[in-house]
């Protein structure tokens, strides 16, 4: 059984996986739903000539190559191909629309777009709202590279080189591109496994996108640091979710707060060997309420590690130690592998159980937004420090409670109101399933709380009821005004409640 070290990974994406190639050749490293699993030596195989036809097409080291694929086997292939090659890759988020595709494809500079068959319509309609230069290449099962691509030879790499890029989803703007290198790539998987102590004997079960931070560095570059295995999942399914975790020997899994919500709203419960097995599940992306945390963990049996993580960081920055460790219900954790600080609105630092900033330094630290210097520099602070734009506490035991965000921040007559408050009092109700607060511009106040939700099928509590439990539980000024009850609330690739959407929606 091999266990992960306690410092930071060095080398590269390809080193780890030849290391991984050499010594678990026959290893299985990657389990599909609807495809033939790979070992590691296929990987590497694989990736081998992936990198060597991209070589071949005439690409330079760092250069971007972007891909539009779904989770699955072509995709894993593709994203070990092009990393393994030296090449910069582009990772496109399939959800975000033509306009903020096509740009996240002419700003990274792409100069090959590998693009799955299903795909081809997105890629059209992203080529169609900018111009996209790349040379477009389509996957199936197999690459339809150009006629003669002959196999170039592979560059020399280092942990310093760039690795990804991953754009933000654009709340406050144009998408930002995240620039990792492969170091800071590798680091990302290796926060997770420090805090979970992962080895080679564990198989975490993918469901979030691999163009999402959280799927991406999680459950594909956890294993790869820890020589473990994953089953990679297009997409979340609430049905078939426990039945792949008994067919597939699942023992850990990651998940965001509304996955977590629609399992424990679900009829199906995992066998008692599954439930055994399952050492926890992982949730991340966005805060996980109280009660739906509990309640989860009453009736499954399994415990919930809630984390926090951005994608500048390559995930994770917070973690939950796993039991019997202190979980503090409601705080995504304490700090693995980075250093983490609250720091006041003049960027000083700020006493123990004092909200501030949550600030981040380390290895899983991105190196830049790309071609945006002045987005990175109003980033760091003079001391390395990335801000995160989270508000939050830290307790005398170094466990960090996120009150809010900045920009999310309801400001009612001069008093801050932060929406996840306003969030635990709705995930009460046992009807809810979703619940997202959020500002409305009001004559009187500047702003005033409204919240959207989504309720279980076949529930038929009123608008006014909810009202009048967030009242009971917040008082008069915290209480919204308006609870919106919708099919459902608009999400991110990550599955994230996308909360500033919500007034705009709800007009």
């Amino acid at each position: 059984m091999t266990q992960v070290t306690a410092s930071p990974p060095t080398g590269t994406v390809r080193s780890w996986l030849d290391a991984r190639a050499d010594g678990q050749g026959a290893e299985i490293s990657h389990y599909f739903l609807d495809a033939e699993p790979l070992t590691w030596a296929e990987l590497r195989r694989s990736a081998a000539e992936i990198a060597g036809k991209l070589s071949g097409l005439g690409l330079a080291k760092g250069e971007s190559v972007a891909l539009m694929l779904p989770n699955g086997r072509p995709g894993i292939l593709c994203l070990f191909g092009v990393l393994y090659g030296g090449f910069r890759t582009a990772l496109i988020n399939l959800g975000a629309g033509a306009e903020a595709m096509g740009y996240a494809l002419t700003h990274s500079d792409a100069q090959v777009v590998l693009v799955g068959a299903a795909q081809q319509d997105l890629y059209a309609g992203a080529a169609a709202a900018h111009p996209v230069k790349g040379r477009r290449i389509v996957v199936s099962d197999a690459i339809d590279w150009p006629e003669g691509t002959p196999s170039g030879t592979l560059c020399d790499l280092a942990s310093q080189d760039d690795a990804m890029l991953m754009y933000t989803s654009g709340t406050t703007g144009r998408p930002k591109g995240v620039l990792h290198t492969h170091a800071s790539l590798l680091a990302g998987g290796w926060t997770t496994t420090l805090a979970h102590h992962l080895t080679d004997k564990d198989r975490a079960l993918c469901v979030l996108p691999i163009y999402h931070i959280n799927g991406l560095c999680v459950t594909v570059m956890g294993p790869l640091i820890s020589g473990g295995s994953v089953v990679v999942c297009e997409k979340f399914s609430a049905s078939r979710f426990w039945k792949t975790c008994a067919a597939h020997d699942i023992t850990w899994f990651s998940v965001v707060p509304t996955i977590i919500s629609h399992l424990l709203h679900g009829e199906t419960d995992p066998d008692a060997a599954t439930k055994a097995r399952i050492r926890f599940g992982r949730s991340a992306s966005a805060a996980l309420a109280v009660e739906t945390h509990s309640a989860f963990e009453t009736r499954f049996g399994i415990p919930i590690i809630e984390t926090m993580g951005l994608t500048e960081t390559a995930a994770q920055i917070l973690s939950n130690p796993l039991p019997p460790g202190l979980r503090k219900i409601g705080s995504p954790g304490k700090a693995y592998g980075n250093a983490v600080a609250i720091l006041s609105s003049d960027l000083k630092p700020v006493p123990c159980g004092t909200e501030g900033e949550i600030v981040i330094r380390g290895p899983n630290v991105m190196r830049e937004y790309y071609k945006n210097p002045e987005a990175t520099q109003a980033t760091f602070t003079e001391a390395g420090w990335l801000r995160t734009g989270d508000l939050g506490k830290m307790d005398a035991d170094g466990y960090v409670f996120v009150t809010g965000r900045l920009k999310e921040l309801i400001i009612k007559g001069g008093e801050n109101i932060a929406p996840r408050e306003v969030d635990e009092a709705l995930y009460s109700h046992p009807d809810v399933v979703e619940a997202a607060a959020f500002a409305r511009h009001c004559a009187s106040y500047g702003e005033r709380v409204e919240a959207a939700v989504k309720l279980r099928d076949g529930a038929t509590v009123l608008q006014s009821e909810l009202v009048a439990l967030c009242l009971q539980k917040l008082g008069k000024f915290k209480c919204p005004d308006v609870v919106h009850i919708m099919d459902e609330l608009p999400k991110g690739p990550s599955g994230k409640i996308q909360r500033l959407r919500l007034a705009e929606m709800t007009a």
